[in-house]
């Protein structure tokens, strides 16, 4: 049986240079700004940063500027389930006032219904595949004006469904080790404060 994910939520505020700024529950920050060719730079306020390209069928590649790469799955509703789906990240900013009160109030049944976890690994030519698939899912969507969670946010730029993973495990049989190397931000230090990422 697999295990809950930890939630973490965020809040985005797009500032007025047209990049947003993303504030965690957990204290973390995050700067972003949308490149010319749909790609997300960040940088956050531990000394990561990366980029962040959203492929077909709301899978999400974060690559770090130190080169690790990492998988999420966006799942509706502001939701992105990360790491193993060991992790999942509620956007808050989607769901302002009523709406957003009854969703949260709805609570973890609502947030784990079912869920789809993202791949650990994929190939070159799979992420090409994935980048055609939002190619013409895109040009769709824009031809008959349909708007999907990538760009529901009040702003074009408000990139509101990208997620900040952070470290994950204790060292346990079901924790893989895989991420605890030095080349890693996630290098097992910085866990004390959440057990996971988001």
């Amino acid at each position: 049986m697999q295990q809950q994910p930890n939630v973490i939520t965020y809040q985005d505020e797009l500032l007025a240079d047209g990049s947003v700024r993303r504030v965690f529950n957990d204290g973390r920050q995050e700067w972003r700004r949308r490149l010319p060719d749909g790609r997300v730079e960040w940088r956050d306020n531990q000394g990561f940063a990366g980029i962040d390209e959203l492929l077909g069928d709301g899978i999400i590649k974060r690559t770090f500027n130190q080169g690790q790469i990492i998988y999420a799955r966006e799942q509706g509703y502001g939701r992105t389930l990360w790491h193993r789906g060991q992790v999942m990240t509620v956007n808050q900013t989607s769901f302002g006032g009523r709406v957003g009160a009854i969703l949260m109030g709805m609570g973890a049944g609502f947030l784990l219904g079912s869920l789809v976890l993202p791949p650990e690994h994929l190939s070159p030519e799979q992420e090409e595949m994935l980048r055609q698939k939002a190619l013409q899912q895109q040009q769709t969507s824009d031809s008959s004006g349909s708007s999907s969670d990538w760009d529901s946010g009040s702003s074009s730029d408000s990139d509101s469904d990208w997620d900040r993973p952070e470290p994950v495990g204790d060292g346990s049989a079901s924790d893989s080790g895989d991420w605890s190397d030095d080349s890693s931000p996630f290098d097992g230090g910085d866990i004390g404060d959440v057990g996971d990422f988001g």
